[in-house]
Order: C-alpha cells, then sequence, then structure tokens
C-alpha cells in the first residue's frame, strides 16, 4: 500500500512558500496523519496572530480543514497532539479545544516546547481514520 499526500487548499502552498520540508496531510492504511498545524488562516495561509484562546481556534480551524481535503472530520480524530509554548496556557487550549470535540474526544498528549523558529504559541497535529 502507497501514501498518498492530500492537497490542502490555500494551507498547502503557504507551508511551501515558508520552504517547510513537509506535507500538511498524508493518508495511508485507512489513516489520515495532518502534520502539526499552527494557527493558520484558511483563508490566506497566514499565521493568525493573538491571545492563546485566538490561536488554538485557529489552528483547530486549520486542522478541521486539513482532514476535510482528506475526506474526513474532527469526528473521525483518534489522537490528537498539542504543542504549546507554555504550560500555563493549558486551561485556555482546554476552552477551546471543548467546544471542538464536545463528546467523544479523541486521546490527546499535551506538550509543552521551548519555542518556534515562527511567531506562534501553539500547534496541533493528529491522525484520523480515513
Amino acid at each position: 500500500m502507497k501514501k498518498e499526500i492530500i492537497e490542502v487548499p490555500v494551507l498547502s502552498a503557504a507551508v511551501r512558500a515558508l520552504g517547510v520540508p513537509l506535507s500538511l496531510v498524508t493518508k495511508a492504511a485507512g489513516l489520515v496523519f495532518v502534520s502539526g498545524t499552527p494557527p493558520l488562516d484558511i483563508l490566506t495561509g497566514r499565521l493568525v496572530k493573538g491571545d492563546i484562546e485566538a490561536q488554538t481556534e485557529a489552528s483547530l480551524k486549520a486542522l478541521k480543514h486539513c482532514l476535510e481535503a482528506a475526506g474526513t472530520s474532527l469526528d473521525n480524530v483518534v489522537m490528537v497532539r498539542i504543542y504549546a509554548v507554555n504550560s500555563g496556557f493549558y486551561n485556555a487550549i482546554n476552552r477551546v479545544y471543548a467546544r471542538h470535540f464536545p463528546e467523544n474526544a479523541p486521546s490527546r498528549t499535551f506538550v509543552p516546547v521551548a519555542s518556534w523558529p515562527m511567531e506562534f504559541d501553539i500547534e496541533i497535529e493528529c491522525v484520523a481514520v480515513g
């Protein structure tokens, strides 16, 4: 079985323009893998600025956009990893996250990280059933 790289409208081009060597979405073995997704605006591909709640909302919208490009949805997510530059953001992130996964939330890991070479505070990745 081969992997399939999924082109995500607006966002794939934005990532390529940054020169980052990755595919946002890869399908394989009936699963959809979404790379760590920073707070990208799905209409412009630009980073969304703001507090951690605004950034979390933008990251989750971008994640949803990636999943839909692959023919799946947030309802089919089985694993999420959240990377944030400050563990103190945990409760604020959870408030936004709970609105996107109100029932039957997927497995999840929260990882504090030092920083990224760009100006954002959160990145979210997931695995979903394709």
